[in-house]
């Protein structure tokens, strides 16, 4: 997958996209990240990419020419980081990982001129309910939750077993020693039994979502398996209250 990114600060992707999981995929050529600086595409002497939006109000508007100029260089979705936008999911990335090629600008200030979001952009998206300075670290975001989908970046049990993947969170980890300073692992983890310890993960994962995050099991199509822990925990929560 192609992935470019227009930005007024294309510095802060060195680090991101030279380290770790996604540096390992784009140096494995597995992804491309492709960082634009959209002040290359202003022809003016002091190459202003912002401007006063029409109409009076505070703040400064990202211009319209250096972003077309821009886009018409890249191809693929279109997307725009903006609050306006649908929430970023694991199922949106789900979706967007099957692209060949996407194109992200990072908005700033008060935002972008409409006439490129009516004309350029395919998808608006938000990462949550809450403010930033710019539109880099959804981005990176994106990128991250993306790219670990792609075949290669990651091996795929890793992925299948992360929180939202199938719609739970995670169940508890852990890792060598078994006991430090008096805390220890669960039995059945260091059992050897691995159908145990796939049936307490399965139990573990539905009832930390029921605890944590209820709204996930709300439409949730519960398998027979799935039906059979939910009502040992429901009975092991209500013997707790007694």
């Amino acid at each position: 997958m192609k992935i470019n990114i227009l930005t007024l600060f294309p510095e802060l992707f060195s680090a991101f996209k030279s380290q770790s999981i996604i540096g390992r995929a784009v140096k494995n050529n597995l992804i491309e990240i492709n960082v634009i600086n959209i002040r290359d595409f202003c022809f003016d002497k002091h190459q202003q990419a912002d401007d006063t939006p029409f109409g009076g109000e505070g703040g400064m508007v990202m211009k319209p020419e250096p972003l077309f100029r821009a886009l018409d260089t890249c191809g693929g979705k279109v997307i725009y980081t903006s609050p306006q936008g649908i929430k970023f999911d694991q199922e949106v990335a789900l979706k967007l990982k099957d692209e060949n090629e996407i194109t992200i600008i990072a908005g700033h200030y008060e935002g972008i001129d409409e006439r490129v979001v009516e004309n350029k952009v395919d998808m608006e998206i938000s990462i949550g309910d809450f403010v930033l300075t710019g539109g880099e670290l959804p981005a990176m975001v994106m990128i991250d939750a993306i790219s670990r989908l792609i075949p290669g970046v990651i091996t795929k049990a890793s992925y299948e077993n992360d929180s939202f993947f199938n719609g739970l969170l995670d169940y508890p980890q852990y890792t060598r020693p078994a006991e430090y300073n008096g805390l220890k692992v669960p039995d059945v983890l260091i059992s050897g039994n691995h159908k145990k310890i796939k049936d307490w993960r399965m139990k573990e994962s539905l009832k930390r979502t029921y605890l944590r995050r209820p709204d996930l099991l709300k439409d949730r199509n519960f398998s027979k398996e799935e039906k059979k822990f939910m009502k040992e925990i429901l009975e092991e929560l209500s013997e707790g209250d007694k």
